[in-house]
């Protein structure tokens, strides 16, 4: 097919977007107090729900702490190198995995009414949630991005204590948090190197 008669969903974004969501994008550390609206985080959500998961199963769930009381209660929870960047960003979001995704297929993926029972096994199940929330959690990253926000991923905090505290009684299990927000060059660390082509990749 000729490039010209590409659709518009075919052609590649133009440079400066490649820009804002790779090339130049960076993992802050420091943010500065500019609030992010209620509106512009559900509309992150409304974008992060298209990514494709297995079998529609999107097991990630989305906590946005916000709030001074809920974020003192996450700050204790985080590692001593996570805590003071993780209040000082105006949104921390915990990722968490629904070991409980089955339930809702016969809503998600209408089409296999039997597509509950695939993941009758525990192990298998727990796998899925984890590989398709940290895909979720990948897509959450770029559209955050793309919206004009910046973003600190970080796993380190204590998972059975973020448990407890803001999943307690169901199924969900935190994945990884992310610092989110409109950052500054603060504690901005030296771009590090990347694996080459070559070094990471192979094309048989």
């Amino acid at each position: 097919m000729a490039f010209d008669a590409l659709t518009v969903r075919d052609r590649p974004v133009a440079d400066s977007a490649l820009a804002q969501l790779f090339t130049e994008a960076r993992t802050r550390n420091g943010w500065s107090d500019r609030p992010v609206p209620e509106a512009l985080l559900r509309r992150l959500y409304d974008l992060t729900k298209f990514g494709p998961t297995a079998v529609n199963n999107t097991p990630a769930r989305f906590v946005f702490v916000t709030s001074p009381e809920a974020k003192a209660r996450l700050a204790p929870l985080m590692s001593e190198g996570n805590r003071a960047k993780t209040l000082q960003a105006p949104v921390n979001v915990i990722i968490g995995m629904d070991l409980d995704f089955p339930d809702a297929l016969p809503k998600l993926f209408p089409h296999a009414p039997g597509a509950r029972d695939w993941f009758a096994d525990e192990a298998a199940r727990r796998e899925s949630a984890f590989r398709n929330s940290s895909l979720q959690g990948g897509y959450f990253l770029i559209a955050a991005r793309a919206l004009g926000l910046d973003v600190g991923p970080m796993s380190g905090f204590d998972p059975v204590g973020v448990k407890a505290e803001f999943f307690p009684n169901s199924a969900v299990e935190p994945n990884f948090i992310v610092n989110l927000g409109y950052g500054t060059d603060e504690n901005l660390f030296p771009r590090s190197p990347r694996l080459s082509f070559e070094e990471a990749a192979e094309i048989l």
